[in-house]
């Protein structure tokens, strides 16, 4: 963070959201992306929003956050440049559910939050990250939990994982769940339809940017199956 624009902070557009329900992202991002060089919003949430860091930051912005108390964190965004065009993105399908916490008990959302931090933003993992979404990807699966798996399917696509380790890791669950439930439950669940579309865009020979961009077309926020937030129509 640079300590040049910390003088306007009191400039910048105040969005509480301590008390908003739902998946208020969308609007913040909306607002950031209407913001020139130079300005900044100031989020007032009751935890550390650590998903936003990642999202606002691969739109060119700094942040700085201030703990008010136990349950109300002031985080200060300044767009000081264009979002990055190149290099590392950030990883699709942010851990919005974390923000459902909040509702229940801060103090709770506070340290679940640290401990995602803990899990997947290790500053020297042994694990490369594709292969903690795998993992996940697995477990999920195994759990039954076909929203999280999806998720999970998608970032690692993203971080690097190829179809044919996607095919690998499907081999697995088939021999660990068994054939019925590969063909009942696994076969029909929005992760084997994003994998499915993985291994058919690549057979197209569609490079990785693409084949994200029509993962979150398909398998984004909206989509019933996938979304935290989205609702069945």
């Amino acid at each position: 963070m640079s300590a040049k624009w910390t003088n306007k902070k009191d400039e910048f557009e105040i969005v509480d959201v301590r008390t908003l329900r739902g998946n208020f992202l969308p609007m913040i991002q909306k607002k950031a992306e209407a913001l020139e060089k130079g300005q900044g919003l100031r989020i007032i949430h009751s935890f550390e929003p650590v998903p936003l860091y990642t999202v606002l930051g691969e739109m060119g912005f700094e942040h700085e956050t201030v703990r008010v108390s136990d349950d109300e964190y002031h985080i200060y965004f300044y767009k000081a440049a264009a979002p990055k065009a190149e290099g590392p993105q950030a990883p699709p399908l942010q851990p919005l559910g974390m923000l459902k916490f909040k509702q229940v008990d801060p103090v709770i959302a506070d340290q679940l939050v640290k401990v995602w931090e803990r899990i997947y933003q290790r500053e020297d993992p042994a694990l490369e990250q594709k292969n903690l979404y795998l993992i996940a990807l697995g477990v999920g699966i195994g759990a039954n939990r076909m929203r999280q798996a999806t998720r999970e399917l998608i970032k690692a696509y993203a971080a690097g994982a190829t179809g044919k380790e996607l095919d690998e890791v499907f081999s697995l669950l088939i021999w660990l769940q068994g054939s019925s439930t590969f063909v009942s439950e696994i076969s029909t669940s929005a992760a084997f339809a994003a994998y499915q579309l993985i291994k058919k865009m690549e057979k197209q020979g569609e490079e990785r940017g693409e084949i994200v961009a029509a993962l979150m077309e398909k398998f984004g926020e909206q989509h019933p199956g996938v979304g935290i937030f989205a609702k069945s129509s």
